[in-house]
């Protein structure tokens, strides 16, 4: 950020509050005390009334305010994929002034930028967690993908696949992003395979927006691709017990839904699909003593020997032995 941005975006810290200190602005902007000492005293020459007093703090007049400032693509694009993310995963009672908000960031934006925002919210979907947790070392790609799915430019990447081999180069037309299983996936068009593929936004290693635009594919539909994508992947039937107690978050975290088959005292057995008896027993283990695997055999087989591997884990080599207190 040059001093210039860093100026300007100081008088809009300082506006959303009542009062800040130099240290908090050195840690916000990174820089050192002795810098915002320099800033400030360029801002109050240049005209803006930044009040100071010792041992508190600065502060701006109260009748000083900056005009609007227009949010560029990639803030609209941020605010807008949290405010999705804020909609699917906490309390409820966020959902309607989150969509709110959400409408009202869309009325302030240029035609231009709402067309772009428009086009990433039909080619972005946020399903249910996982057990997964979220995929380690960030995704740094990320807003750079949704920029080419709202502008519609082709990607070429340096993709490492789910085998950890060698790194390929891809040309592919991105056509949504999805969060699924705790990560972030580019939906695409896959120039060398010619097919459909989903791509891990962390497993890139580099990408370049090339200034190629392609045509939208009339025959597809990301939520229709979604949807049978899961239903290829969900293959392996399985049976499971599930706590009265688990069975909310059960239903939050499964993709696939939940069928009742024998409701008992304390719980319920359900049946579903997976796609790996390696997942589901790890999710299964998440819950503690408040959901059982039932069927198939290899499913419970794999419970077993995963408590055996966290038993001998954590097994002392020998007792701990607490000498007598002497009186």
């Amino acid at each position: 950020m040059n001093r210039t941005d860093r100026l300007v975006a100081m008088v809009m810290y300082m506006q959303g509050r009542r009062v800040v200190t130099a240290e908090e602005l050195a840690r916000h902007f990174e820089v050192t005390v002795r810098t915002i000492y320099r800033d400030v005293s360029a801002l109050g020459e240049a005209g803006v009334p930044v009040t100071g007093e010792a041992g508190v703090g600065y502060s701006l007049v109260k009748s000083y305010h900056l005009p609007p400032v227009a949010l560029t693509a990639d803030e609209a694009a941020a605010l807008f994929v949290g405010g999705e993310m804020v909609k699917r995963f906490t309390d409820a009672s966020l959902h309607e002034p989150m969509g709110t908000a959400l409408d009202k960031l869309r009325a302030v934006l240029p035609r231009e930028r709402q067309d772009h925002v428009e086009r990433l919210s039909r080619h972005t979907v946020v399903m249910e967690r996982s057990c997964g947790g979220t995929a380690p070392g960030g995704q740094p790609w990320l807003m750079a993908v949704q920029r080419a799915v709202m502008l519609g430019c082709v990607l070429r990447l340096g993709y490492v696949g789910k085998a950890r081999t060698e790194e390929t180069t891809r040309d592919v037309e991105p056509l949504g992003v999805v969060f699924y299983g705790g990560t972030w996936y580019l939906v695409g068009w896959c120039r060398l395979r010619g097919d459909y593929r989903h791509f891990r936004v962390d497993r890139i290693r580099a990408l370049e927006q090339r200034p190629e635009k392609f045509e939208p594919r009339q025959d597809f539909s990301l939520t229709e691709h979604l949807k049978e994508s899961m239903r290829k992947a969900d293959t392996i039937p399985a049976r499971v017990w599930i706590s009265q107690l688990a069975l909310p978050r059960a239903n939050r975290e499964s993709y696939a839904t939940l069928v009742q088959e024998v409701a008992g005292e304390g719980g319920a057995e359900f049946s579903l699909f997976t796609s790996s008896l390696d997942w589901l027993a790890n999710w299964i283990l998440s819950f503690g003593g408040e959901v059982e695997a039932l069927e198939p055999a290899a499913l419970r087989e794999n419970v077993q020997a995963k408590v055996s591997a966290l038993v001998a884990r954590h097994r002392m080599e020998e007792p701990l032995v607490f000498a007598a207190a002497e009186a």
